[in-house]
């Protein structure tokens, strides 16, 4: 499949992203933030960092820029849709999925390698996994909180939206223990954790991560 992996002014994880699509299986297809041009890809991806300085709030700018118009557009179609950290905090900017980020708890910048569980693995990015299924990849953020309203959160528990959760210990607060949710759909998932940091066992992270990249060509959504 070919996969869009978009860069914003502040992206620092984008050529990782590229790299985890191709290792995955897939054409890795450059995307720039102000063209309102898709390139006829077949999923997307947010990667991570700190896209337009997150000033404001993080995410907030990116969701105006013209590229998320058809995102946006494109994901309300079905097209699957990946955020990561950054990623994650602009398509919830996006109202593309429910909830918020919001700073770390301990008020610090944390980067660990995280134990998660596979909550969902109905959706484009985690049919390569079993449900319940344990996996360690690369955390790092500032401003990685998910929090929601009690309205929201027993939805997205009871209809089973929330995609992974930390184990072992909640390194930002996040309600739950909650690090990734998709929207109602299943094809638009967010992620705080880093899946294209831990697609090869040449970084020291282990390859817990590459599902991800690879769900697209193993599942039913290829």
């Amino acid at each position: 499949m070919r996969i869009g992996v978009v860069t914003f002014p502040g992206s620092l994880d984008d050529t990782d992203a590229q790299r985890a699509v191709r290792i995955g299986g897939n054409e890795a297809v450059a995307l720039w933030h102000g063209d309102a041009d898709l390139k006829g890809v077949d999923a997307v991806v947010l990667p991570g960092g700190f896209s337009y300085g997150d000033y404001l709030r993080c995410g907030a700018i990116s969701r105006f820029a013209p590229v998320m118009t058809e995102v946006v557009a494109a994901a309300g179609r079905g097209m699957p849709v990946l955020g990561i950290c950054n990623g994650f905090q602009i398509l919830c900017e996006s109202h593309l999925l429910p909830g918020a980020l919001i700073r770390n708890d301990h008020r610090k910048f944390v980067c660990r390698d995280q134990l998660l569980r596979v909550e969902n693995n109905a959706t484009p990015w985690t049919s390569a996994y079993a449900a319940g299924q344990e996996i360690r990849v690369v955390l790092k953020n500032g401003e990685g909180g998910f929090v929601a309203d009690a309205e929201t959160l027993a939805r997205i528990e009871g209809e089973g939206q929330v995609v992974a959760r930390y184990l072992e210990v909640n390194p930002n607060g996040s309600m739950n223990d909650i690090a990734g949710v998709t929207n109602d759909r299943g094809n638009v998932v967010g992620l705080m954790p880093h899946p294209e940091h831990a697609v090869e066992a040449l970084t020291g992270s282990g390859t817990d991560g590459l599902g991800f990249f690879t769900s697209l060509v193993e599942g039913a959504f290829a």
